[in-house]
């Protein structure tokens, strides 16, 4: 009976201990399991984070390319309604009055237009640029400098000739709609400008090329109205002018 009594009492004993083991690792796996939850947890917070700062960037890149587009609309409008690009010789009296004879070279010698900076001479940094221009190397490079350029001398009075040589240069890369902006700016705020009727023309050509026959007809036509006195864009205006009746 007493053995019996032991038997009974060891096996309950050993039996109590397994369990209780097996509780300990039961909430070891438990604690791991939640530990690994806010791992997760805080990975994913991270990454809407991300999500959101690179939302918020889409944003306003999307914001500066509309009020880009907005202004190229406006200054065409203006352009097809015949507003803005009347001759004013008040705006315009120093880039005409000081318009280089040429777009000639520089005197300086270099080969390389990689990282350019100003000089704070307008007159030799246009020159400089315009060598590689003439020569058609290093385009890209070209437009970066003369853009420099434009914020550098917003006073200059070779800023009509920079805006279209920069409209040249994207028209040659294909690049339409940015070509068409600096061809208005010369058009709008330089319209007394050796180059305005040029541009005015190479707007035309640009809406024509869109596929916006009306429009195109309507600048070829202020091209002959307002610059008559330029014989060469006056001929290319009317030849196009002649083949869209």
């Amino acid at each position: 009976m007493h053995k019996k009594i032991l038997t009974l009492f060891l096996f309950l004993l050993f039996t109590g201990y397994g369990c209780a083991a097996g509780s300990s690792d039961i909430d070891r796996t438990v604690q791991a399991q939640g530990q690994l939850l806010i791992e997760n947890q805080q990975k994913i917070s991270d990454l809407q984070a991300d999500v959101d700062t690179l939302r918020g960037q889409l944003e306003e890149t999307k914001y500066q390319l509309n009020q880009t587009i907005e202004r190229q609309k406006m200054i065409l409008q203006q352009m097809v309604n015949g507003s803005g690009v009347s001759p004013n010789t008040n705006s315009d009296s120093q880039e005409a009055s000081s318009e280089p004879t040429s777009d000639s070279t520089s005197s300086k010698s270099s080969s390389d237009l990689s990282g350019w900076k100003t000089t704070g001479d307008d007159k030799a940094d246009y020159n400089f640029i315009m060598q590689f221009v003439n020569d058609g190397k290093q385009n890209n490079e070209a437009i970066d400098a003369f853009q420099k350029y434009l914020k550098a001398y917003p006073k200059s009075s070779y800023q009509a000739n920079v805006n279209y040589w920069l409209g040249q240069l994207l028209y040659k890369q294909s690049k339409k709609d940015e070509a068409s902006f600096y061809y208005a700016s010369v058009v709008k705020d330089f319209p007394s400008s050796p180059k305005a009727a040029d541009s005015l023309y190479k707007v035309g050509l640009i809406l024509l090329d869109k596929g916006d026959t009306k429009n195109a007809k309507a600048v070829f036509q202020q091209v002959v109205n307002k610059y008559p006195k330029d014989k060469n864009a006056v001929a290319l205006a009317n030849k196009k002018l002649a083949s869209l009746k």
